[in-house]
């Protein structure tokens, strides 16, 4: 399971810097960049670098779905993220369906076996 978790990390630090370039079309929408806005952007591309770096904790995949939901919460505020945060939270359903196959079938053990190689 630590090639899924570092699936999970790399999708975050995907998604902090696709949060984080959002700040180039911000004045494009809405209000534009006010400063709450451009706040909670940073702080939220930077809690999602953060929770990239923990996903090796056993909560940490629970805080990666907690930042999903902020960020679709966020969409009231910010439009666009909420945009973003449906989009994302389409990703992380498909990577959770890989990982409950992935572990189905390490479970039934249809997975091959890793071969030793003598040095």
């Amino acid at each position: 399971m630590k090639g899924v978790r570092g699936v999970f990390a790399a999708t975050l630090v995907l998604e902090s810097i696709v949060v984080a370039l959002s700040l180039l079309v911000l004045s494009k929408f809405g209000d534009g960049a006010t400063p709450l806005a451009v706040g909670v952007i940073l702080a939220l591309a930077v809690a999602m670098v953060v929770a990239a770096g923990v996903q090796r904790r056993p909560w940490g995949l629970r805080l990666a779905l907690a930042l999903q939901v902020v960020m679709v919460a966020c969409g009231l505020l910010v439009p666009a993220l909420g945009v973003m945060g449906v989009v994302f939270v389409l990703v992380w359903v498909a990577l959770l369906l890989l990982r409950r196959d992935l572990a189905g079938k390490m479970a039934r053990g249809e997975l091959p076996s890793q071969q030793l190689r003598d040095p």
